[in-house]
């Protein structure tokens, strides 16, 4: 799903940028009429019926779409109090918004010029670093220092996004509400029904109601930088693959000045570590295993007990298949461990099968008026 940011509104509605209001309304018109989803049933009709009324709704209001244009163009908008255009603000100098409708980019992802116009903060994630190690090897070195690249907080602006000291203002194109509307009995009037009003996000504060007052030239608004980092970490005598390592505040910085995450070291011991077929292959031998124990110890008849064996056969030899072609010859107590625990797993399925199948036959052999029953 592309990002507000990577969206062409002229496009989306198939008009030329010097179209006047009138042809963008009747685009709109068209394209909501073929789109609503009170008409097409096509499982993507919603999502770009939402798409052209968001296209609308900036294109068919005149300061809205000056704004957008002013955007696209590289030309800075905004700005701060007794600034009104921005000229002359620190924070654009250098990091025009071009080609780059209002602003905002996915967190967690690369950031671009252009994209640090909404003000929203969000938690920086953990960084996750798998490291490969052999607790065997009496040479393994046990003090590791991993070199890593993370989001850190901005030291131009201090992690507000702002080089003003007011982090953020109301949003001017959705009023701090955080959505646009377009009444569509305006737009569609004389459709045959009661169209309503569509509400979306407004793609300039991405729904958060506030947009960077000033933002800053070294991180585009967003209060964070990519960087190189470094952490020194040791790894106990008793690891084993998947055990975590943390270091506190060592992740990814949030945006705007919110907290940051951990880094979390993950061991990884290759010979310690189900493949996806062992895996699958011991969940199915447990489910196996315990169809077989109902079959034995609940239901009473020669026939339901050998339904319950065949249901059970399939899985156990399917099983058997998955874990002796993924090898178990060599392996450490850890690996086995770890395979208890998926036949353990794979039990418990079963055991919810074996309750099916224990009040099916129940019920079946109380409504043929059978000898026995089960209550619970």
């Amino acid at each position: 799903m592309a990002f507000m940011t990577d969206k062409d509104y002229y496009e989306i509605l198939g008009v030329s940028e010097q179209a006047t209001t009138d042809e963008i309304r009747k685009a709109f018109q068209q394209k909501a009429r073929k789109l609503h989803p009170d008409v097409n049933k096509a499982p993507d009709a919603e999502e770009r019926f939402k798409e052209v009324s968001e296209a609308y709704a900036v294109l068919s209001d005149d300061e809205k779409r000056r704004r957008y244009d002013l955007m696209r163009s590289g030309v800075p908008v905004g700005g701060t109090a007794g600034n009104p255009a921005g000229q002359g603000s620190r924070g654009y100098q250098g990091a025009p918004f071009g080609g780059s409708p209002f602003g905002g980019f996915p967190f967690g992802g690369t950031p671009r010029r252009g994209q640090g116009r909404a003000y929203k903060p969000v938690a920086g994630a953990d960084v996750i670093y798998e490291l490969a190690f052999d607790p065997r090897d009496p040479d393994a070195r046990r003090h590791r220092t991993i070199t890593y690249q993370r989001y850190a907080t901005c030291e131009v602006c201090h992690g507000r996004g702002s080089e003003d000291a007011q982090a953020s203002r109301t949003c001017p194109t959705c009023g701090g509400s955080g959505r646009i509307t377009v009444d569509l009995n305006d737009v569609l009037g004389g459709f045959g029904f009661a169209m309503g009003q569509v509400v979306v996000e407004c793609p300039e504060c991405q729904g958060s109601g506030r947009v960077v007052a000033d933002p800053c030239h070294a991180c585009q608004g967003t209060g964070r930088v990519m960087e190189s980092a470094e952490v020194t970490i040791d790894i106990p005598e008793h690891a084993h693959d998947g055990y975590d390592i943390r270091v506190s505040g060592m992740g990814n910085a949030g945006t705007n000045n919110e907290r940051t995450g951990d880094f979390v070291c993950r061991i990884v011991v290759a010979n310690e570590r189900l493949s996806q077929k062992s895996t699958t292959g011991f969940s199915a031998l447990g489910f196996a295993i315990i169809l077989s124990i109902v079959g034995l110890f609940f239901l009473g008849t020669s026939a339901a007990l050998g339904s319950v064996l065949i249901v059970a056969a399939v899985p156990a030899i399917f099983g058997l298949y998955c874990v002796l072609s993924g090898g178990v010859i060599g392996h450490p107590a850890q690996w086995w461990k770890k395979a208890g625990a998926m036949v353990v797993t794979g039990a418990s399925e079963g055991f919810l099968m074996s309750l099916f199948l224990v009040l099916f036959v129940s019920c079946t052999s109380m409504r043929m008026g059978g000898a026995y029953g089960f209550w619970f």
